[in-house]
């Protein structure tokens, strides 16, 4: 097995605690001292830095909302004057302002390191030809990922999303090894290829890197089936760094968190009550060595648990579980909580679709109604119109099995739902609500 920095990656739990509990209480000083918004909140919550003396006492810090970025936009919440960023990234803003962050030198040589652990993680080292088609640009994913291949001394093939057919031609003609997109991208890449006549035996990919987007164990089994090759999830959000905060090893059994940089804690959404390990709650970072954003208590809205089990890789830092939707993702249909990614586990273990599907959300009187259109395959599309009512049916059982609703099922045809080279549009909600 190899590691980038086994130090860190296989440090003992009793080390761990010792480097963040000095990190931490360094933090929270410099919060405290640089930004008037973390100083303000400690106070509120009669809190001074001398009060932080270990891990435990994280808990008494107050939390950190994506909203908060927001209303100190864009840069209240930077811990060092403006001459020392080198680099500023946004998110899309696509529920508001865009969340600003910004990165000193130290910042980006972090962010390089963290993804070095990642790419290594899926076998990337001197050797491999790392191909970027994640968005360049403000988004953080290519540049987190072009980092990181660039520190473990891989070629770089950076040529960021959309094109698939010279995607595919520069992964034949290039010899790519590594493929760093996001899932649904993966996907579509492996559709193309099967219409281009293009062959697994044709290219040189032996794994992946895949996130920005929720995916499920079955879309993954897909993309490893029809690529060929090692599919590894990664998992990052800008705000605490981009790309690079934890990531799969090749036993695939949850992601290492890099906590040498980044505490994660799991909480109950609703009480804000910290949960104990292997228990599924809100995902919630602070950061130990980010000097331009430094975050406390970081609300991500994302669904996991931690398990903090030596894996079979010797890694020992904590694993989070791959990521079950997001508490803001959520849709509440009839009174029941649906996440997007419990239909494309029930359509995919189902096998007998292609993997692309959407949802239609909308509310006739007073009632809501669930639509899930599923593309059929190829071969489907020639097949009796009995034998497709019989697919539907069978889906319709099984979704209603898993949500506790009743939904309506229908097969379109191949192509019908639309592609994307970025993050996949699963659902239409049509309420007003």
């Amino acid at each position: 097995m190899q590691y980038w920095n086994q130090t860190y990656e296989c440090m003992s739990r009793e080390e761990m605690t010792r480097v963040q509990t000095d990190r931490l209480i360094n933090t929270v000083k410099r919060v405290y001292h640089n930004v008037p918004f973390y100083r303000e909140k400690m106070q509120k919550a009669g809190i001074e830095p001398s009060d932080i003396r270990s891990l435990e006492d994280l808990q008494k810090l107050p939390f950190t909302y994506k909203q908060d970025l927001r209303d100190t936009y864009p840069y209240g919440l930077f811990a060092v004057p403006l001459s020392e960023i080198v680099r500023i990234h946004a998110s899309s803003g696509t529920t508001g302002r865009q969340t600003v962050v910004g990165y000193t030198r130290r910042d980006l040589d972090t962010w390089a390191e963290v993804m070095a652990r990642t790419l290594t993680c899926a076998g990337g080292d001197k050797n491999s030809f790392i191909q970027i088609a994640y968005g360049y640009g403000l988004f953080t994913g290519g540049l987190g990922v072009h980092y990181g291949a660039e520190r473990i001394g891989a070629s770089v093939i950076p040529i960021s999303g959309g094109n698939t057919k010279r995607q595919l031609q520069i992964m034949k003609d290039f010899g790519t090894t590594i493929l760093a997109c996001t899932p649904s991208y993966a996907l579509y890449m492996a559709e193309e290829m099967e219409e281009l006549g293009i062959s697994r035996s044709d290219l040189k990919l032996k794994a992946g890197v895949f996130g920005a987007e929720p995916w499920s164990n079955g879309m993954r089994k897909q993309i490893e089936e029809r690529l060929g090759i090692m599919a590894i999830d990664i998992y990052g959000l800008s705000e605490v760094i981009g790309p690079g905060v934890a990531s799969e090893c090749p036993y695939q059994c949850g992601m290492h968190i890099a906590e040498d940089h980044f505490i994660p804690e799991i909480i109950n959404p609703e009480t804000k009550e910290v949960l104990p390990p292997g228990s599924v709650g809100e995902l919630v970072f602070t950061t130990i060595t980010k000097e331009g954003l430094p975050l406390i208590r970081y609300r991500t809205r994302d669904l996991s648990s931690l398990n903090y089990e030596k894996c079979e890789c010797g890694r020992t830092e904590v694993r989070m579980s791959k990521v079950t939707g997001r508490t803001d993702d959520m849709l509440i249909i009839r009174g029941v909580n649906v996440f997007p990614s419990q239909i494309e586990s029930v359509l995919l273990e189902l096998g007998e679709t292609a993997p692309h599907y959407l949802l239609i959300i909308d509310r006739v009187g007073n009632l809501d109604t669930l639509e899930v259109w599923v593309e059929m395959t190829q071969n489907m599309f020639s097949d009796e119109v009995k034998c497709i009512e019989d697919i539907e049916r069978k889906i319709r059982k099984e979704l209603e099995g898993t949500l506790g609703i009743s939904a309506k099922v229908k097969l379109v045809e191949p192509k019908t739902i639309e592609r994307s080279e970025g993050k996949a549009k699963r659902v239409i909600d049509k309420r007003n609500i």
